[in-house]
């Protein structure tokens, strides 16, 4: 656990009887009910059979501090301020601090932000080297072939989009807003009339066996008159609400399908170092039945982000895109960029791959799901920072219509659809199920969709089966044998996991200091 001294809940909420609760790490109390009657030690949901818990009654709650939770943050201030008004807004997010659950390295399209924060340049926002060149290869075992690239990425930039996020949070609180790390949102609210209320925190001080410890302390309930879900891809409780409001069926989307993307950040030598080159890879060591690619971006400061992407409906059981990724990095045109470097960050995390056709009715009772947790990935251009940061800017502006217009959560809705997001999804929908047919087909499907038709094909593809389903059984594939790590290029599970866990360390140290 994170040591901080105290972190204060404070609601500046208009409504009455608005609690202040603050919950101390150095000096908690066991959780029993004649000590929660006289005390704002919170509780056990789970385990405890104390009375109710503490709340706490914001205008809006969101949930997740990324591009897209902080995206609405910021334009809802922006709007009150407009306005003449104000509103509460709280944003909890589940990492230590703001950015601490994303890994760096993200080629970053700035049209969103050039829309929420026109002085962005002026206002010192850590985005400072522009995309220099843009290659694209095909992968042999032996080979690199060099192919023209798809990807427009003028004007983009190769950011860090953990530092981007915490100067963005930093913005925020400049506006009003309150940010609370280190609470992740266990559990959804309801009302007696099914309507989403806000959510409630995660308990602290469980053992292995679901008992508690002398240190337990139960989560709070954050209420809010509209609940924002941005806690990015395959939410936990953005999948519950989608499954309880049927939000899929409602809005005619397909499944969701999706991928892995694994990344490393080293730090290179200088003369190797060429800031702001962008490569993109397909072909090896994928089979060409997988559909993924690898990625390797030039930051500043002689950092290098570099990972493979693998789709989750690949065929064999024996496939490992950890052990995937650990080849690639051997690759001869690629192993050269790494000699004498020095791995100083690690971490893996899904993707929506599924796009236009797999876009959710974005809105429920009491809320709306925004970003990621919608699933904004454009997958051509491989990008998705900017349609989340562009979608929680809608759903603040149907929010503040919310309380300030007589209008509802619906309007987010008409507005997507009549957005650039709803536009370049329409665009590039085509291009990721192409390869259900595999990569050569995909290729050339995708080539034509992209070069010659544009976007407009009349007819839009269909995802295969659920990523689940695709995967065949072990008796029709043969296991496949990983070379052993060198620990130097390539490294075992234990190794790339614990510098995963010093990383959070440093960034806990940060937090406390």
């Amino acid at each position: 656990m994170f040591k901080l001294s105290s972190l204060l809940f404070k609601s500046k909420s208009k409504s009455k009887n608005a609690l202040t609760i603050i919950r101390t790490f150095n000096n908690l109390q066991p959780c029993n009910a004649s000590t929660h009657a006289n005390s704002r030690v919170p509780i056990s949901r789970n385990f405890c059979t104390a009375p109710e818990r503490d709340s706490i009654e914001y205008d809006v709650v969101i949930v997740g501090a990324g591009p897209a939770g902080l995206s609405a943050a910021i334009r809802l201030k922006q709007l009150c301020r407009e306005n003449d008004t104000d509103l509460s807004v709280c944003v909890l997010e589940k990492g230590s601090e703001v950015g601490a659950h994303i890994l760096s390295g993200n080629v970053f399209e700035p049209r969103a932000l050039d829309e929420l924060l026109p002085q962005w340049k002026q206002q010192e926002a850590p985005i400072s080297t522009p995309v220099s060149s843009d290659k694209f290869w095909f992968l042999t075992k032996n080979r690199a072939i060099s192919l023209p690239s798809p990807f427009d990425n003028k004007g983009n930039y190769v950011i860090s989009l953990s530092q981007l996020v915490r100067w963005m949070g930093a913005k925020a609180e400049e506006l009003g807003v309150e940010i609370y790390p280190g609470f992740a949102a266990s559990e959804i609210l309801y009302d007696s009339d099914n309507k989403v209320i806000g959510i409630g925190t995660n308990d602290m001080g469980i053992s292995k066996d679901g008992s508690k410890k002398e240190t337990f302390q139960r989560g709070v309930e954050v209420k809010g008159q509209i609940t924002l879900l941005s806690e990015g891809c395959r939410g936990s409780l953005s999948e519950q609400i989608m499954k309880k409001y049927n939000l899929r069926e409602k809005g005619g989307a397909e499944h969701q399908t999706y991928a892995l993307g694994i990344k490393e950040v080293w730090e290179i030598d200088e003369e190797k170092h060429q800031p702001g080159a962008v490569l993109h890879t397909l072909g090896w060591p994928l089979d060409h039945k997988t559909y993924g690619g690898s990625f390797l971006y030039h930051m500043k400061d002689r950092q290098i982000s570099l990972g493979l992407v693998v789709a989750l409906n690949y065929q064999n059981p024996f496939m490992n895109p950890y052990e995937e990724f650990q080849k690639f990095k051997h690759h001869p045109a690629i192993k050269p960029f790494l000699e004498g470097g020095t791995v100083i960050q690690y971490g893996a995390r899904t993707l929506n791959e599924g796009g236009f056709q797999s876009v959710p009715y974005p809105v429920f009772p009491g809320g709306a799901i925004v970003g990621c947790s919608a699933g904004f990935l454009n997958v051509p251009k491989i990008k998705g920072t900017h349609t989340a940061m562009k979608s929680g800017m809608l759903a603040a502006e149907a929010a503040f219509g919310v309380f300030n217009e007589g209008l509802d959560m619906n309007t987010y809705w008409d507005a997507l659809r009549n957005s650039w997001i709803w536009e370049e999804l329409y665009k590039s929908r085509n291009y990721r199920p192409a390869f259900k047919y595999g990569l050569i087909p995909g290729l050339a499907l995708s080539g034509l969709e992209h070069y010659i038709l544009k976007g407009r094909h009349p007819i839009t593809l269909k995802h295969g089966k659920p990523d689940h389903e695709a995967t065949n059984a072990a008796e029709l594939h043969s296991p496949i044998h990983y070379p052993k790590p060198d620990g130097v290029f390539s490294f075992d599970v234990p190794t790339s996991l614990h510098r995963f866990c010093n990383i959070n360390s440093l960034l806990l140290l940060n937090v406390e200091n």
